[in-house]
């Protein structure tokens, strides 16, 4: 009887030996340029994915791009936990390729943004993803940028420093109002030692940027009025993980910019607002276009950014 408890306690230790290597290794959401590419160029017009990287405070930083380059730019922002992988149904879709050049990077310390290393500061964030936009200017004379959850400050962000690199901005499902986010109770014991060191790396680094988020929000709650570029906010109110109330506070703040606010209204419209299923039209995608091209807002379907147009 001894000798069989013994061997369950030595399966027992394997387990959990296996689900810690399982969380380090494969629970980093993020993808490779490699197998990225493998996931992305099977597109419909042939296009293949580029991977950038440049220098940026001390950290390596990474952009993919895919798409014809004279088309209008959608630079995209991810939000936590994620990297710019997160965008992969998006950036392979046939629809959006026919109407846009695309661009992902991965924010600070996530993807191959020197992963492990993030950056709670959403000011240094803003100024370590600018290069990428920056270098997106060079291609077009319309750039929207758009930010999601997390990265939705940091769009928000560049659009207050750097409003000459971008024609409009979209901030979906964003984190905008400081103390307006949920904190799961779990949270702050497993941002100390030695439960964080338990904690997946991608899942530890997103919890230290919400522990620090209020302080960063704040550190730049004064420069709202710096933004001039049109902004669309674009919001399920049934969000339960950034409130609503995020998009009635950056709605307030916008007070120099020409902006435009579509509640995603019923019961479905959470937090992740571009995975809805839908059937797209060309209507709807018309917004975009209309957006970008005429740099004006414009109201969004809470189901813009759905996957699997063919």
């Amino acid at each position: 009887m001894r000798q069989l408890f013994k061997l369950k306690r030595f399966y027992m230790f394997l387990c959990v030996i296996g689900f810690i290597v399982f969380a380090y290794k494969v629970l980093e959401l993020r993808y490779d340029d490699v197998d990225f590419a493998k996931e992305v160029n099977d597109n419909y017009y042939g296009y293949e994915l580029k991977a950038n990287r440049y220098e940026a405070e001390g950290q390596t930083m990474r952009y993919l791009e895919i798409g014809c380059d004279t088309l209008p730019v959608l630079f995209l922002i991810h939000g936590s936990p994620s990297s710019a992988s997160s965008w992969q149904d998006l950036l392979r879709d046939s629809l959006m390729l026919s109407h846009f050049y695309m661009v992902a990077v991965d924010r600070p310390g996530y993807g191959y943004s020197d992963f492990g290393k993030v950056q709670k500061s959403i000011i240094k964030q803003a100024k370590m993803v600018m290069p990428a936009l920056k270098a997106q200017r060079g291609k077009s004379d319309k750039i929207m940028v758009v930010g999601s959850s997390y990265g939705g400050p940091v769009a928000a962000r560049l659009g207050m420093e750097y409003p000459e690199l971008m024609e409009t901005v979209l901030l979906q499902s964003s984190s905008m109002q400081p103390k307006a986010e949920k904190i799961y109770a779990i949270s702050y014991p497993t941002s100390k030692a030695p439960l964080k060191w338990l904690i997946p790396t991608v899942f530890r680094m997103a919890n230290e940027e919400k522990l620090g988020h209020e302080e960063a929000l704040l550190e730049m709650d004064n420069d709202w009025g710096k933004i001039t570029d049109p902004v669309t906010i674009f919001h399920g109110d049934a969000d339960d993980l950034i409130y609503f109330s995020n998009a009635l506070y950056a709605q307030e703040k916008l007070v120099n910019s020409a902006k435009s606010f579509n509640r995603a209204k019923s019961s479905c419209c959470s937090h992740i607002l571009f995975c809805l299923p839908n059937k797209a039209s060309n209507s709807r995608l018309g917004h975009v276009i209309s957006l970008v091209l005429n740099a004006r807002p414009v109201l969004f379907n809470r189901q813009l950014f759905c996957s699997g147009y063919k």
